[in-house]
């Protein structure tokens, strides 16, 4: 189960109580969630406590008025929201995990985008969907990315873009061409309203433009390279944080449908029965499965995110192998989540096709989550690579 104490490091007590704060939002998550869901997009003043809060900033810095949160508080708050709303997690863990990029960045930019106001909301895709030409000190930014979550509430959004230069990419060391994360103030580009999913409707994870935005080149960040700080969390790779993170918002998700059938169980007798659904032995069954799969999935996860941090706060890194298990346990955590919200959904019957049923949303949230290419099936693959010894291109692990 989610914790918000790190696993051997005090963090300081201004990462103290996370946890408890986002479980705090539960009533409000659960009374607002077809708001949530009819403007597809977090309200902006749940953005805002959010941010007040500290969500948005637990991978800050504290150079820059940032917790550097332990990974496992970052994913004990992304939890607890999802086991009330999934969106409003899902927000939040694209807001926060953002917030490394920090990391990697030039000083002057970093304090540019998270040193002016303790509560900025970043938000970004990584993703290489738009070019910048480098032109001496600035880099002219253009594309069109997909899956923006949460910019709409952010005032700086990230967009993954190739490197060029007098129209031609810029190659690293391999030959291939060099990428980098572009910080740009939301207020440069064009935010598109054509977000209408099945699932996590409320996270605005609409598309996003720069057309032929001037930023300076400052702005850009590779994280795919060793970051400026030496801090444990910035040892922690961002992809495998990312990763920590959805898998973070499926097991909420499920621990919120295993919770819906325990509350509806007592009272709702099936079709044809004269027993309530928690007196039927199958029902019995499914859940104790369900709550056996989930505990299962989280503590992998749980053992995974904690061996990483040891290795952080002692070595500086975090081996390959380590990497490995991060994706492999968020991966099987995500996964694991969806089958745990089927049997849930199935064990509701009728009740669990209304829309305004948080167990139908979480059935539809968690299938939306499954998609993220950081838990998608590839990663299997690329785990499996990787255990049988082949070489392997970690790049993004």
């Amino acid at each position: 189960m989610a914790s918000d104490v790190a696993h051997t490091r005090d963090i300081g007590p201004k990462a103290d109580g996370l946890v408890a704060a986002a479980h705090g939002f539960a009533g409000e998550l659960r009374s607002r969630a077809a708001e949530i869901e009819t403007a597809r997009r977090l309200p902006q003043d749940i953005a805002d406590r959010f941010a007040a809060s500290g969500f948005y900033r637990m991978a800050v810095p504290a150079s820059l008025g940032g917790l550097e949160a332990s990974p496992q508080q970052i994913s004990g708050v992304i939890d607890a929201l999802a086991q009330a709303d999934g969106s409003a997690a899902w927000c939040v863990m694209i807001g926060s995990t953002t917030g490394l990029t920090a990391a990697y960045l030039e000083p002057d930019a970093a304090a540019r985008v998270y040193g002016d106001d303790p509560n900025t909301i970043t938000a970004g895709v990584f993703a290489p969907m738009g070019v910048a030409e480098i032109n001496g000190s600035t880099a002219t930014v253009k594309g069109k990315w997909a899956w923006g979550s949460g910019s709409h509430n952010a005032q700086w959004v990230f967009g993954g873009a190739r490197l060029m230069t007098g129209g031609e990419p810029i190659l690293d060391d391999a030959g291939r061409p060099r990428t980098q994360m572009f910080a740009m103030a939301a207020n440069d580009l064009t935010l598109h309203d054509n977000w209408d999913p099945s699932g996590l409707a409320g996270s605005g994870s609409s598309d996003f433009e720069a057309r032929n935005l001037t930023v300076p080149i400052g702005h850009g960040a590779d994280i795919t390279r060793p970051p400026s700080l030496e801090n444990p969390l910035y040892a922690f790779p961002v992809f495998g944080l990312l990763a920590v993170g959805i898998a973070s918002v499926a097991t909420g998700l499920a621990r919120q449908a295993i919770n819906e059938i325990i509350e509806i169980g007592g009272g709702k007798v099936p079709q044809g029965s004269r027993k309530t659904l928690a007196h039927r032995p199958q029902a019995q069954s499914e859940l104790a499965i369900g709550e056996a799969e989930l505990r299962a999935a989280s503590a992998f996860l749980a053992d995974a995110v904690g061996a990483a941090w040891d290795a952080a706060e002692t070595n500086g890194a975090i081996s390959v192998d380590q990497r490995r298990d991060l994706r492999l346990a968020a991966t099987h955590a995500t996964t694991a989540s969806a089958r745990v919200v089927d049997r849930m959904y199935l064990l509701g019957g009728g009740s669990s096709v209304h829309r305004s049923a948080p167990i139908q949303r979480a059935f539809r949230d968690v299938h939306v989550a499954t998609q993220h290419m950081m838990t998608a099936p590839a990663t299997w693959e690329l785990t499996g690579r990787l255990l049988f010894g082949l070489e392997t291109d970690t790049t993004t692990l």
